[in-house]
């Protein structure tokens, strides 16, 4: 339950249809804290739901990353005034798997901000269970940018890739959030990490980040395996179609792509002689399990860092998401709510 000034969805009429509104203040019910948000940030989901793609009727808060401090607890694990970062899944938190940690696989399983109202707000209730504590060394804005990107990144990359030290991963369409946390999360992995964008502005923030060589995004196949000697072991895919082929045709023998969107289409063609022929593993992923985001935490203890593309205030979310919808980010766009 979302309260307080908030950024809601009216209407699928793109970034315009999402509108600041003012929400009745309510106390947490037992189980429930209500925190007040000082940072969201916004994601291509948000996009999607303000363009009308995701089939869900308006109003709904949007946001599903949120940083803030504890206003009331009906719990005792928390009190008012502790720093917190919220852990952006929905789900029911007592099937058996829950119980067993496979958040994922919930029945109830969804999105903060989709499925329910997000932290685009100035006070937000949620399950205890999604509280966790501030990572100490973020400022506020890193905090909230990083909770649901660098989950789905984690995810990819350790749980359903497995990737290695030393091994090679490519990811493709840099700039976007998610593409950044993945690079960041393959160095600190130590992969060795390489990048794709159309934007030469984009390539060259990828290399700062610790890439060897990027590619643009049109034709990368042939160069990166020409680059590597024979292919990466792990792509990282979120685009889709548009970029899917080439993808695959990076791969080494062997290799495996894992993806956890699409967002240039939900339909591609395969080359199934390419797929038997190269051994590849074909993976999906969404979000993560709350196991999966202490892992997470404790990366940033040791120094992992999201990156933070530009700070809106709420009153601005339209042009914030305009931002976004227009992909000149590179990293997240990140809402000040107070």
């Amino acid at each position: 339950m979302s309260q307080g000034r908030a950024a809601v969805y009216e209407e699928p009429s793109g970034p315009a249809g999402v509108r600041v509104r003012e929400l009745p203040r309510t106390d947490p019910k037992p189980g429930h804290v209500a925190v007040a948000i000082k940072t969201a940030s916004v994601n291509h989901l948000d996009l999607w739901l303000a363009h009308g793609a995701q089939r869900i009727e308006p109003p709904r808060i949007i946001a599903a990353d949120g940083a803030g401090v504890v206003h009331a607890s009906g719990d005792p694990a928390w009190k008012p005034g502790d720093e917190v970062v919220i852990y952006p899944v929905a789900c029911c938190w007592e099937c058996r798997w829950c119980l067993a940690g496979e958040n994922v696989r919930c029945a109830r399983f969804g999105v903060i901000g989709e499925h329910t109202d997000g932290t685009a707000c100035e006070l937000v209730h949620v399950d205890a269970r999604n509280v966790f504590a501030k990572p100490d060394g973020l400022s506020w804005e890193e905090a909230g940018a990083f909770p649901l990107t660098f989950l789905t990144a984690w995810r990819m990359l350790n749980t359903r890739a497995r990737l290695l030290p030393d091994e090679t991963v490519l990811v493709v369409g840099a700039g976007a959030g998610v593409a950044v946390a993945a690079i960041a999360i393959a160095r600190h992995i130590g992969a060795r990490v390489f990048a794709t964008s159309r934007s030469e502005a984009k390539r060259a923030r990828a290399m700062e980040l610790g890439a060897e060589a990027t590619f643009d995004s049109s034709g990368f196949g042939a160069a990166v395996r020409e680059v590597t000697g024979d292919g990466v072991d792990v792509v990282f895919e979120h685009v889709g179609p548009a970029t899917l082929s080439e993808s695959m045709r990076s791969l080494a023998l062997g290799g495996r792509i894992v993806t956890c969107g699409s967002t240039s289409g939900v339909k591609a063609e395969i080359s199934m002689p390419r797929l038997f022929f190269g051994h590849v593993g074909l993976l999906g992923s969404t979000m993560g399990n709350a196991s999966e985001f202490e892992a997470v935490l404790k990366a940033i203890d040791r120094g992992l860092r999201p990156v933070v593309d530009r700070v809106y205030p709420l009153d601005d979310v339209q042009a914030a998401l305009e931002h976004l919808d227009a992909a000149e980010q590179f990293g997240k766009v990140v809402l000040s709510i107070s």
